[in-house]
């Protein structure tokens, strides 16, 4: 995953770098501008060779501009419904009526209908926005917080064995490696708490 902090830092050519030798790259750049300037943009990221890509998904226009800009490249898009550092309060400053359950659902609608291939929504939403959506639609989820740890900036968060029983296909780990004294053990305590939350979820 290379986001807005790294791709500042000279992240760009190391997405075209890894994408160049295979390796799967996320590019998490949450675009949001005039249709114009995405559809450009989006068309730029293809050129990449990158396989993911975020876009916030908050109108109909923005989303038919990034799937005009993706082309026939295999870019996957993202919609992100609703960051997870979100609360209601901070939506009823933005004047939304919605809580961030429903309007996290109503975005991923409006992306699936779009044609993207899927959604950033937190894992609390998940389990809604796999109801009724066709089966490879995609719900990536950050917000990930292993038992015990801090939520630091995040407001709606799962562990990564909650996350995956939810519906998430993919998560989204920073932090909690990252920052852990010993990353390479908090890694294998991730996969091992997602490997028991998929093994929950086949026994459905």
């Amino acid at each position: 995953k290379i986001g807005l902090e790294l791709a500042l830092g000279g992240g760009l050519e190391l997405a075209r770098d890894l994408a160049a030798t295979g390796q799967p790259v996320f590019l998490d750049m949450k675009l949001l501008d005039i249709p114009n300037t995405v559809e450009k943009a989006v068309a730029n990221a293809a050129r990449t060779g990158v396989g993911f890509l975020t876009v916030h998904g908050l109108d109909r226009k923005t989303l038919a501009a990034a799937v005009r800009g993706r082309g026939e490249s295999g870019l996957k898009l993202l919609a992100v419904t609703v960051m997870t550092s979100i609360e209601p309060g901070d939506l009823a400053e933005q004047g939304i009526a919605r809580s961030p359950a429903e309007l996290a659902v109503h975005r991923a609608r409006l992306a699936e209908e779009a044609g993207l291939d899927g959604v950033i929504a937190s894992a609390e939403e998940a389990s809604a926005i796999r109801t009724g959506a066709r089966p490879d639609f995609l719900i990536v989820t950050p917000g990930i917080r292993p038992a015990g740890s801090a939520r630091q900036d995040q407001s709606r968060v799962m562990t990564p064995a909650e996350a995956i029983r939810a519906g998430a296909d993919y998560l989204v780990v920073g932090r909690p490696i990252s920052e852990a004294g010993d990353p390479a053990a908090a890694a294998d305590a991730i996969a091992a708490d997602i490997a028991a939350g998929l093994k929950a979820r086949q026994r459905r």
